[in-house]
C-alpha cells in the first residue's frame, strides 16, 4: 500500500495546526515545537506541517480534494464556511481541460486548497477564466 505524502512549510505551527484541524475533521496524530503530522484515511494522505522562520506563499500551483459529485462540494464548502473560512466558490466553471464546480479556502501562509467535482472532460484549457490553473487565486 502507498500513501501519498506532502509536507508544507509554515510560519505558524499552532494557526496551521488549528486551519487543518478543521479542513481535514481531525486532529495531527504527532505535534512537536516544530512539526505537526496528519494521517487521513481518506484519501491516504501522510501530511506535515514544518515551522520555518519566512514562506513567502505558495510554492505549488495548489492543493486539492477531487470529490464524488456537486452535493460532496457542496457539503464541504458549508461545512468549512461554518468553521468561519471564506469559500470562494466557482460553480459550473471550465479551466484546466475539465467543467468543474468547486471552491477554495486559503490556509494561514496562502496556500490554496480547492475542492472539486470534474462534470466533464474539455479538449480546450480555457485559460480566459481568471485564475484558471494557475497559482494566483488572490
Amino acid at each position: 500500500m502507498m500513501k501519498m505524502h506532502v509536507g508544507i512549510n509554515v510560519t505558524d505551527l499552532q494557526k496551521s495546526i488549528q486551519f487543518y484541524e478543521k479542513v481535514f475533521g481531525i486532529e495531527p496524530v504527532t505535534v512537536r515545537p516544530d512539526y505537526a503530522k496528519f494521517l487521513l484515511d481518506s484519501p491516504e494522505l501522510n501530511f506535515t506541517l514544518n515551522l520555518k522562520d519566512k514562506v513567502s506563499g505558495n510554492q505549488v500551483g495548489h492543493f486539492g480534494f477531487q470529490v464524488d459529485d456537486v452535493d460532496e462540494v457542496i457539503h464541504h464548502k458549508n461545512r468549512l464556511e461554518k468553521l468561519g473560512f471564506f469559500a470562494r466558490e466557482e460553480m459550473d466553471v471550465t479551466c484546466c481541460y475539465a467543467t468543474q464546480d468547486k471552491f477554495w479556502v486559503t490556509d494561514p501562509d496562502g496556500n490554496e486548497w480547492e475542492f472539486f467535482y470534474t462534470k466533464t472532460t474539455e479538449h480546450l484549457q480555457n485559460s480566459d477564466q481568471e485564475g484558471c490553473c494557475q497559482n494566483d487565486h488572490s
